[in-house]
């Protein structure tokens, strides 16, 4: 790092900080002041640090203009598609990924219609808990119809493959074109409950139901994914304008 480094790379710093648990959720963060004699930069420039840091859910402020690190942070498809392309890995700085179950199942009411199948028809199924430091973050269930795993037998092993959409969309021939993410909330079950490590009796999550469609129109992906309910689920969407669109 250079002797006055900018606000990116002010940003980069402290957002590895609170990915490997240097900051951990609650922790305040150096006032602005603080920060800038720390990196010999202007006021303004640790300002736009720290809203980078706000915009990816990182930290928030609080009264009294307290900076604080926010509360552990799920990040949607969009994000760990991009870190996948950029670095060949899913999974952001300070997380892990465990495999619980890796098995077949017959479809379920939920998952069935968004696969295009008959309920109970056998599907292959993924659970794995993803967390941060050792904080489980959130408890994900993918589900993937035979013909994707007729080209990547590899999801029939209880070994991450670290990018198990991208494998299959490879040896399909086909890229992934578009994901549908449906967000409810419900009482967990027991085994999430254990999963997550959470010991309340009564406990609220969040479910995001998640459909990965492939270019030809086939679905590569059912995933359902379950966060405790005051996990942030975090993803950006571009709001630029696209060449013919119309008002909104």
């Amino acid at each position: 790092m250079r002797e006055t480094p900018g606000y990116a790379e002010i940003a980069a710093l402290f957002r590895r900080q609170i990915q490997d648990g240097t900051l951990r959720p609650g922790d305040e963060m150096p006032s602005y002041k603080n920060a800038a004699a720390q990196f010999g930069v202007a006021h303004t420039t640790v300002n736009r640090a720290y809203r980078v840091l706000k915009m990816e859910g990182l930290v928030l402020t609080r009264p009294g203009r307290k900076t604080v690190v926010t509360t552990p942070a799920s990040t949607g498809i969009g994000t760990r598609v991009a870190l996948h392309a950029a670095t060949g890995s899913a999974l952001e700085g300070g997380e892990t990924s465990r495999i619980l179950e890796v098995g077949t199942v017959g479809a379920d009411a939920l998952v069935a219609p968004r696969l295009e199948v008959e309920p109970g028809t056998p599907v292959q199924v993924r659970r794995r808990v993803v967390s941060r430091g050792d904080v489980p973050v959130h408890l994900s269930s993918s589900y993937y119809p035979a013909y994707v795993i007729a080209v990547t037998p590899e999801l029939q092993e209880p070994v991450s493959t670290g990018a198990s959409r991208e494998l299959a969309a490879s040896r399909l021939g086909v890229a992934q074109e578009q994901v549908l993410e449906e967000v409810t909330s419900r009482l967990a079950t027991e085994a999430e409950k254990e999963a997550l490590g959470l010991t309340a009796d009564v406990v609220v999550v969040t479910q995001i139901v998640r459909t990965v469609t492939l270019e030809d129109g086939r679905v590569v992906e059912v995933a359902v994914k379950v966060a405790e309910g005051s996990t942030i689920l975090r993803w950006t969407t571009s709001l630029r304008p696209q060449e013919g669109d119309g008002d909104a």
